[in-house]
């Protein structure tokens, strides 16, 4: 494993699983212009739970492709260890069974190698502020099979007659927030929108996946979809 920082202080991190040397080394150059910190890099499942175990960045970019294992296991690992962690997949598999297990673990993005990693810079910060950045193709394909393909979340159970109501747990505020992400809002809309700073939005994403017991937007969103908590949507 190797780290090579971009820059010697400030820029928010990122950690880097990349298995090929080539790849890694264009992603670290496209990094650099939107002044983000490479925190660590690891070119395996070991390796990365290894860097995991010291820090869990801001963001992490994950090839689902490793050498002993498949990139998956180590989403779900991160958003367990900081919960809003976002993670970018960037792999050569775009097929239904990669992307689902993918978004299932915890995924906020999606890209096809070569489908825009030249511009991953800008795409982390689409991410950051809220947003999932989505190979075109990737993005039809869920927008086709992921309502019927996608089975519900183990952490996040359809209400029933014995299941408590979450819902009691989340404050008017958080309610408010969690409409707005549903709508697609991003954190910095959802912060205009309610006059909160980002910082506040982001907190409060973090508080509502906590109380839910989810690790994603759309765990989220499917819950709150399940329990009729979005009858009243925000206007723009």
């Amino acid at each position: 494993m190797s780290e090579l920082p971009l820059r010697q202080a400030g820029g928010r991190r990122v950690g880097l699983i990349e298995d090929d040397p080539a790849s890694a080394a264009r992603l670290c150059m496209a990094l650099a212009p939107g002044g983000w910190q490479l925190a660590w890099q690891a070119a395996s499942v070991a390796e990365a739970q290894a860097a995991l175990a010291r820090e869990v960045p801001e963001v992490l970019l994950v090839d689902l492709g490793l050498p002993d294992g498949h990139g998956t296991a180590l989403i779900a690992e991160a958003l367990r260890r900081r919960v809003d962690c976002q993670v970018l997949v960037i792999s050569v598999f775009g097929d239904e069974r990669s992307v689902l297990q993918a978004i299932a673990a915890g995924a906020s993005g999606y890209l096809v190698k070569g489908q825009g990693d030249e511009d991953i810079a800008r795409h982390l910060g689409h991410l950051t502020e809220g947003g999932s950045p989505m190979s075109p193709a990737i993005a039809r394909h869920l927008l086709l099979q992921l309502r019927e393909r996608m089975a519900p979340p183990a952490a996040a159970p359809v209400a029933g007659p014995d299941t408590p109501d979450l819902g009691e747990s989340l404050t008017a505020r958080e309610q408010e927030v969690l409409r707005h992400i549903a709508r697609g809002y991003t954190y910095d809309e959802t912060a205009t929108a309610l006059g909160l700073s980002v910082n506040t939005v982001r907190h409060h994403v973090k508080q509502i996946y906590a109380k839910l017991a989810v690790r994603s937007r759309g765990a989220a969103v499917y819950v709150a979809q399940q329990r009729g908590w979005l009858a009243a949507p925000p206007r723009r």
